[in-house]
């Protein structure tokens, strides 16, 4: 009995940890300043988990905003292909050496400041990248896994260089995240 009330109360100890993690991004180029992400841990654990251990390995750091569309989103999180002073071209096409998760799909609903895991076509391809919202978006809902909420820094969100074509590629020299830190 005793060992039973110890381990609830250590799950109860270790889930509280982890339903406050978040990240700080630091954003460099056109767009500067600190962006602070709240985590939906009881929302998408697995996406959650994949986000926070690539953040902590430092993996973030040094990635580009690859594709941002005036009004609706701002993508990043290429970890393979992202990186400046990599080939641009394949920015977007990439992910981690992690294999692929299933999606995780929510009601939460595609505000602005939503955090989303971005995907191929297959539902079940999240891997490394993600896209804030810069503008409502309810179209998304059920299509892909809402993974967090910027808590602080929209303004630095809303400034971050845009892309120039339709598909939002961003030409010449894109925004970074200089560094991504998990917090608490």
């Amino acid at each position: 009995m005793r060992n039973r009330v110890a381990g609830a109360l250590l799950a109860t100890f270790f889930a509280g940890s982890a339903l406050a993690s978040g990240l700080e991004i630091v954003v460099e180029g056109e767009a500067n300043g600190i962006i602070t992400v709240d985590l939906l841990e009881d929302i998408a654990p697995a996406h959650v988990a994949r986000i926070l251990t690539l953040a902590a390995e430092g993996q973030y750091d040094g990635v580009a905003f690859h594709r941002v569309i005036d009004g609706f989103m701002a993508q990043t999180g290429d970890v393979e292909f992202g990186r400046i002073g990599s080939d641009m071209r394949r920015a977007g096409t990439g992910g981690s050496s992690l294999p692929d998760l299933a999606a995780e799909f929510s009601d939460v609903p595609f505000e602005k400041g939503v955090i989303g895991m971005a995907r191929s076509q297959s539902e079940n391809s999240g891997n490394s990248q993600f896209f804030i919202m810069l503008d409502a978006a309810p179209h998304l809902k059920g299509d892909y896994t809402v993974v967090g909420r910027v808590t602080g820094g929209q303004d630095v969100v809303d400034a971050i260089k845009r892309g120039t074509s339709s598909e939002g590629v961003v030409i010449g020299k894109p925004d970074v995240m200089k560094t991504v830190t998990v917090t608490d």
